[in-house]
Parts: structure tokens; sequence; C-alpha cells
């Protein structure tokens, strides 16, 4: 899995990152059981602060994305990633819900959004 960031950005580096790992899941680049790299390795091989890592380490641990060990380091979760639940859901809605907001004030219609969710759906996917 490449990482890639963007310092120039107004994202976060660790929201780029936890976002990339994620996606990475999602396009199974990492595979339930998989290592990550250690903190200290992550982050000397992308150039950014091992706190950055080790708090991006924790959130995905958090939504149960990976799990801590003493040996092994961070593993993607070997039971895989839970199921979409209510909190999950809840979440989901509170992240979106702006987004769609705005996009509406800047003029971009129901259409034009939900074609966007499909591109990058499929782009995701893979397909």
């Amino acid at each position: 899995m490449l990482i890639e960031l963007d310092f120039e950005s107004d994202i976060p580096i660790y929201k780029q990152l936890k976002n990339q790992i994620i996606e990475g899941i999602a396009t199974k680049q990492v595979q339930p059981g998989d290592t990550l790299p250690s903190v200290r390795s992550l982050a000397s091989d992308i150039g950014i602060n091992l706190h950055t890592v080790n708090k991006v380490y924790g959130l995905l641990k958090q939504d149960e994305y990976i799990q801590i060990h003493r040996q092994k380091g961070a593993v993607i979760n070997p039971q895989g990633i839970p199921e979409a639940d209510d909190t999950f859901r809840s979440k989901l809605e509170q992240e979106m819900r702006p987004l769609i907001a705005e996009s509406m004030c800047r003029g971009l219609d129901k259409h034009t959004l939900m074609q966007m969710c499909r591109q990058y759906f499929d782009d995701i996917q893979g397909e």
C-alpha cells in the first residue's frame, strides 16, 4: 500500500493517513491479519512525526480497523471490519450532512452529487 500525503492540503496529515489506510483496507491492498509498519518505521518512511502515526493507529484501533499486539504491532483486524451499525450510520450522517449542504449552497444538484458518489464508490471498489 502506497501512502501519499499532501503537505500543502487543508486536510490534516493524520486524517489523510487514516483515510488512506482505510482505503487500502477497502480496496484489499491490505488484508485482515496483515501487519502495518511500526509507528517509527512509517513515520520515518513518509517523513512525519511518530506521534501523528501513533494518533492514527489509536483512531483506527478505536474504530476496530486494527488491533495492537505487543509483539506484532498494528495488525488489520483479523476478524474483519465490523458491519455498519447504528453508531456508524450516525457518524456517517454527521459527516455527510454538512458536505451535502455545502454542495447545495454551491449549486451542485442532486443528480451531480449522486453521480460523484457513484463514481468514487466505483473507483474504490475497483470497477
